[in-house]
């Protein structure tokens, strides 16, 4: 299953226009929103601490083996522009094209949740560090600006709306179902013979990453067409879902 590292901002000295929270405030609130949508689509994720900064998580994302670092941020217009400038960036590397591929994806699908869509774009960037420095394809987000009130307030309003789109794009990009979340629930392995087998996609011709034999439990994490998204030990991966009993008590 794909593993990502998750950025939001750690930049708690930049304040929304009126003075009511911060960047690293926001960006979190929507990190926090992503968390269960990434749990039921079957996307393993780390994710850095307000107390980091912006070195520490590149060095932290370098040192695990990650499929995608996503940074989350809000944006500030320069001083003699603050709060006249409106939009949604997705930064990549010119020389990353999976990064490029993943801006492209979170741009066009964010269209969809920003007031302005002509104003959601991706830039090519050799300068920002979260993307530039990372060992695995990168994105740097720059959700609206917060020194401008429409967009502080779109960001306010939106935030599961914006978690929800980012981890559509994720499922979008790495080529697996997006899975509405649900409830965590154990459920019971029921197989007459042998073993179930726990894939890595929800296609009886996907690789075998784990069996699970008759009376065993496994964490049902969400569900997709007749797939179940569970987890197994420390194995996430996808099982029919005939053949596992969900416990209710």
């Amino acid at each position: 299953m794909p593993t990502i590292y998750l950025s939001p901002s750690t930049q708690e000295y930049n304040i929304f226009y009126d003075g009511e929270g911060s960047e690293e405030y926001y960006m979190n609130l929507i990190a926090d929103a992503m968390e269960p949508y990434l749990v039921s689509s079957g996307i393993e994720f780390v994710r850095n601490t307000p107390q980091m900064t912006a070195a520490s998580s590149i060095q932290a994302s370098n040192a695990g083996n990650y499929d995608v670092h996503l940074a989350l941020h809000s944006n500030a217009a320069p001083e003699n522009l603050s709060g006249k400038i409106t939009g949604i960036d997705a930064y990549y590397s010119p020389n990353s094209e999976r990064g490029r591929r993943l801006a492209d994806i979170l741009a066009a699908n964010l269209k969809a949740v920003y007031y302005d869509p002509s104003k959601v774009q991706t830039r090519p960037t050799t300068s920002i560090g979260e993307v530039t420095r990372t060992r695995a394809p990168a994105v740097l987000l720059e959700l609206g600006y917060h020194d401008n009130p429409t967009d502080a307030a779109w960001i306010r309003a939106n935030i599961n709306a914006i978690a929800r789109n980012i981890v559509y794009s994720l499922t979008e990009y790495f080529g697996i179902p997006f899975v509405e979340p649900e409830p965590i629930q154990s459920g019971t392995v029921d197989i007459s013979s042998g073993s179930l087998n726990i894939r890595s996609a929800p296609s009886l011709s996907a690789p075998v990453i784990a069996s699970a034999y008759d009376g065993d439990t496994v964490l049902i994490l969400g569900e997709w067409d007749g797939w179940y998204v569970v987890r197994y030990g420390d194995i996430e991966g996808y099982a029919r879902s005939e053949y596992i009993t969900r416990n209710y008590n």
